[in-house]
């Protein structure tokens, strides 16, 4: 179980690393192309758009994930499908 543990964490670790990494590369390219300060209204209008984004997600994978335990999938009627050469074919 620890072992387990250490094993995820190190993987965190290495996304957070990489992440950071990419995230400096692009401030630096950023920069590099003349690019400005970013002013107080467009880290408003990031933020909003970044949670935003995060929770259409987490909505839409919940719903997801609720659809397919309650088998809301195998109830879906195919048989009008004009792909589908017989109702039996799955």
């Amino acid at each position: 179980m620890v072992a387990r543990l250490v094993r995820i964490s190190l993987i965190t670790l290495l996304g957070l690393a990489i992440s950071a990494a990419s995230t400096w590369g692009l401030s630096l390219f950023w920069i590099a192309i003349g690019g400005g300060a970013l002013p107080l209204h467009g880290w408003i209008a990031m933020g909003l758009g970044i949670l935003g984004t995060v929770g259409l997600t987490y909505g839409l994978m919940a719903l997801a994930f609720k659809s397919h335990r309650e088998g809301w999938d195998d109830r879906v009627d195919n048989t009008l499908d004009p792909g589908r050469d017989t109702p039996d074919d799955r």
